[in-house]
């Protein structure tokens, strides 16, 4: 009832909300803020990006102190020093960092992958180009030189999928470390302006020691819940262009793939050997408005998913997008429900995309087609999956106006078609901020969807075009220690998003969320305390309980960066007709108590449902993630996750899931890798009530040779095998693989 009300009175709801957004103050005139943003000099010296700051263009750059210790105490002088340098030229945009440090030989500098986080030392950038306070490029830059970047929302959010091409140095010397990054304007967006230009920027630096400090160049209020509308104010930048902003991307791939004809006692035999060259083109047709476009393109995985414990799972597993094509522009189709997920497009032959932004109105819209078709079929208590052996063509548009100060108005348009099946979603959202410390984010869509005779009957679906709608809705109130998340959802049965992630449909819900945190201001052995409680009640369509549940939790961080979380659930659910009462207890515990090493260990333990056979019984699980760095070139990751669940006091399965990566890193460019991942799956076939394996293994291994001037200037070579084991035959390798890739980004 909720939910038709809000959709009945949406047009009232509207008016209220638009109403509101011409709330503000007035705009400060101290130095850094809008009426009085930081100069930013212009130079014509050429700086050489190797950490050392000895060019002439730094002695007359815009100099900034970061006075400011945000965390883990609020807005407290910090215990070190610390000065960005900002600069520009024609071509480039420059920052330099100058870290002191009263023991430099404690600084934490490791060689280690792209986009991965180390737990070293570490600077950043975030820009917020637009000035518009909606979202922010996120430049990080390790101690030893290594890139981190992404796409940060208003909050602060960020995504580390997004690559951009930049170059970064970093030198350890006698009073601390020195980074230098340039930034090309080829690789930015920004505004069309004929002027001087205002940014958004806040500088960080993280000095993780005992605890994990981190540093700004100015005050932090943790109770205004938009991150960005706090950046500093930068000026200058008049003039500045992307030049013909044209990025060529070639790419050749080669694989060979050998697999036994006749698993497991046959012999190996030629599945599959190809040479595929690509194309990937890049186009700024404005400062910011970027058309993108693919032919034959290498979607292909380097990087294996992450290992996940999939047993006793009713809905379909999630994976984060990697693939250039997708990531480029990523932050315009971010949405409050997950009605795009690019996964789900596996292989496709060709692809034309359109981001940016123009004045108020940013865009994203892409077309491609795909040889193969996925889907997700949803349920309120399971999803099932499968693929379509068809071709299809997806189209997308998202489309948002800015309202106010900071707050927009969206509107979202998918199609993908492929013979007799098609699936449509449109609707609209919005993300009104009230005040600085209360927002509404919000999302309405409807979808119409036909799958072919054949499929619709196989999985259970509708017969000839159906279609429902989607409504959810958050209001978030935060202060400077307390926040209040209000969320209600509303999942027709009919719904379908098949180019997104939403494995359940058919279900309304409410839920809210309070979390309480106290900050020590001075130092101690404790730094932070964080008490949430939380509570839902959802129900599926027709009014039949789905689950309402109670969960607490008590977290705490402290000295060593040790970290200790105790949390309990309280829920009754109901599935496959049956309701059940479940208690469950968690236990996270986490220390780094030197550059060299951390260890987290995550268990649990309590009741849970056995969904195969639809009954209540127990689960201990028990995981540990442990890294290791043997001096600056060696790594070791290691991630264990033990799993075992009885019913009806025995066993029913036993799960283990493991994968160790080691690394050895010869720069920030160049490292050689050896991935492993293990299955074991240990089926108690008594147990059961409906046929199963008694035994399932699986193990996967892959070695790699990476060299990557940049996200696409790289070679890659590497060799990967599968072996699976059941209760007749112990591990047996099913195929194995030669692959070379190699890519160029060619600038013009």
């Amino acid at each position: 009832m909720i939910m038709k009300a809000l959709i009945r009175n949406g047009s009232a709801i509207s008016v209220l909300l638009l109403s509101l957004l011409a709330f503000g103050g007035q705009t400060p005139l101290g130095p850094g803020t809008a009426g009085n943003p930081y100069v930013i000099p212009k130079t014509d010296t050429t700086i050489k990006v190797d950490g050392v700051l000895d060019e002439d263009a730094w002695a007359s750059a815009r100099i900034l102190e970061l006075n400011y210790e945000i965390s883990p105490r609020e807005n407290v002088p910090p215990p070190v020093r610390t000065e960005i340098l900002i600069t520009y030229s024609r071509t480039h945009l420059y920052f330099g960092f100058r870290c002191y440090d009263p023991e430099p030989a404690k600084i934490r500098a490791h060689y280690g992958e792209r986009d991965k986080s180390s737990g070293d030392d570490w600077v950043a950038v975030e820009i917020d180009t637009y000035n518009d306070s909606r979202r922010a490029f996120t430049l990080i830059t390790s101690a030893s030189g290594v890139q981190l970047d992404g796409l940060s929302d208003a909050a602060g959010v960020k995504d580390y999928s997004w690559d951009m091409i930049y170059d970064t140095a970093a030198r350890i010397q006698d009073w601390g470390y020195g980074v230098e990054v340039a930034i090309p304007f080829a690789s930015l967006r920004f505004q069309r302006t004929k002027g001087p230009q205002v940014w958004g920027l806040n500088a960080v630096r993280g000095y993780p020691r005992e605890q994990n400090h981190q540093i700004w160049a100015k005050p932090y209020d943790r109770g205004n819940s938009c991150r960005v509308c706090q950046y500093m104010k930068i000026e200058g930048f008049e003039g500045v262009s992307p030049g013909r902003n044209v990025e060529i991307n070639p790419t050749l791939t080669a694989t060979r793939t050998d697999e036994r004809s006749a698993f497991p006692a046959g012999g190996f035999s030629l599945r599959d050997k190809s040479a595929e060259a690509g194309l990937t083109g890049r186009w700024g047709i404005t400062p910011n408005l970027v058309l993108s476009g693919t032919v034959n393109p290498d979607f292909s995985q380097v990087e294996a998913d992450a290992a996940q414990l999939d047993i006793n799972q009713p809905f379909a597993l999630f994976y984060p997008e990697r693939r250039p094509f997708f990531t480029e522009g990523l932050d315009f189709f971010r949405m409050p429900l997950a009605v795009l997920y690019t996964r789900t497009m596996r292989d496709p032959g060709w692809g034309v995309k359109l981001t940016g932004k123009e004045a108020k109105n940013a865009v994203g819209a892409y077309v491609l087609q795909d040889d193969i078709t996925n889907l997700i079929f949803p349920a309120s208590q399971y999803s099932l999956s499968f693929t379509l052996r068809q071709r299809s063509t997806a189209g997308v548009i998202r489309y948002s106006r800015d309202l106010g100060k900071d707050s927009n108005l969206g509107a979202f348009v998918s199609d993908r078609e492929g013979g007799d099946y098609f699936n449509r979603v449109y609707g609209i959202d919005g993300h009104v901020r009230l005040t600085p410390k209360d927002e509404i984010v919000f999302q309405y869509l409807r979808s119409s969807t036909r799958y072919d005779q054949a499929t619709a009957d196989a999985f259970g679906q509708p017969r000839g075009a159906f279609g429902d709608g989607a409504l959810a809705a958050v209001f978030t109130h935060k202060t400077r220690y307390h926040q209040i998340d209000v969320e209600a959802d509303d999942i027709g049965k009919e719904f379908r998003a098949d180019l997104g992630y939403m494995p359940q449909v058919g279900f309304r819900r409410f839920a809210a969320q309070s979390a309480y945190l106290w900050i020590a201001k001075e130092k101690k052995w404790w730094s932070r305390f964080m008490l949430v409680n939380a509570a839902q009640y959802g129900l599926e369509y027709g009014g039949t309980l789905l689950v309402k549940s109670l969960d607490n939790s008590l977290s705490y961080s402290g000295i060593f960066q040790t970290t200790l979380a105790l949390g309990h659930s309280l829920s009754r659910q109901r599935y496959n007709g049956l309701e059940f009462d479940l208690s469950k207890f968690s236990l996270t515990a986490g220390v780094i108590p030197s550059g060299a090493f951390g260890l987290t260990i995550l268990s649990s333990f309590g009741d849970a449902l056995d969904y195969v056979n639809t009954r209540k019984g127990g689960k201990t699980s028990l995981g540990s993630q442990i890294l290791y760095n043997l001096g600056t070139h060696w790594r070791l990751n290691l991630n264990l996750t033990r799993e075992r669940m009885n019913v009806r006091a025995a066993r029913l399965y036993t799960a283990f899931v493991g994968q160790s990566t080691v690394i050895y890193h010869l720069n920030t460019k160049v490292f050689l890798r050896a991935q492993l991942q293990y299955y074991d799956y240990d089926y108690n076939v008594s147990n059961y009530l409906v046929p199963v394996t008694p035994r399932f293994k699986k193990f996967f291994s892959q070695l790699l040779f990476s060299y990557k001037l940049n996200p696409r200037t790289v070679l890659f070579l590497g060799y990967a095998d599968n072996y699976l084991g059941g209760p007749e035959f112990g591990l047996t390798q099913k195929d194995r693989t030669l692959f070379v890739k190699v890519g160029y980004a060619w600038m013009i």
